[in-house]
């Protein structure tokens, strides 16, 4: 990754030759929410119908998706997009996996994860967790993980390219676009700077501290 290049074109690069795997390695950010809200819904259903799930317990596996997403945000934001290979090969993979979005942030086709990648992650997911946590309760834990994903592919899609108001979402997108034009190797968290805080990756104090707009005013 070439820090703090930043193309501001909103027009995708080409990364592969064949015409196919372009396409597939593009999405329209409305695509995870088609896939992805039925299985929330069908977990969702899971659960709520089951009679040996109480609510209590549902709440609380709820809870532990949310919480256990963010970790896995987290974790793949920083080990696994921000990992840099040497090898020739390795570089390439990661400037398809995250390097390209850190080029190219505007870039609204390669913003939420494509199909081709987000389904065998989930799935990968699903069997790690259906092991881990039997019973109904790994559906209620199962909805919120999902949830959480969704959250964070819409927010960070909206960080790039939506104007909304309030102080929260003005710290998200502030914090995120920190973590692209200033400082790359902090800021992991797109939807919480818990993890960030816990792991000493969070943002330090600045002594002459640019207003917000100094941030804001790239995604516009």
């Amino acid at each position: 990754m070439k820090q703090l290049y930043v193309s501001n074109s909103e027009t995708s690069t080409r990364m592969f030759r064949s015409n196919i795997i372009e396409a597939l390695s593009k999405v329209h950010f409305t695509v995870p929410l088609i896939i992805f809200i039925p299985v929330i819904l069908y977990c969702t259903y899971q659960a709520f119908i089951s009679p040996e799930l109480t609510l209590l317990s549902g709440l609380l596996f709820f809870g532990l998706g949310l919480i256990i997403w963010t970790l896995t945000e987290y974790v793949m934001h920083r080990f696994i997009f921000h990992y840099e290979p040497k090898s020739k090969i390795g570089k390439r993979l990661h400037f398809i996996f995250h390097g390209v979005h850190h080029d190219y942030p505007k870039d609204k086709l390669r913003l939420v994860l494509p199909p081709i990648v987000s389904i065998p992650l989930a799935s990968f997911f699903y069997a790690i967790y259906a092991n881990i946590i039997r019973g109904d309760e790994f559906y209620a834990f199962f909805a919120a993980f999902i949830l959480g994903y969704l959250f964070y592919d819409m927010t960070h899609y909206a960080i790039h390219h939506f104007q909304f108001k309030g102080k929260l979402w003005d710290v998200l997108k502030t914090q995120h676009l920190k973590h692209h034009y200033v400082y790359p190797d902090k800021g992991f968290g797109v939807t919480s700077p818990v993890w960030d805080k816990v792991a000493q990756t969070e943002f330090e104090e600045e002594k002459n501290k640019p207003s917000k707009s100094a941030y804001l005013k790239t995604s516009k």
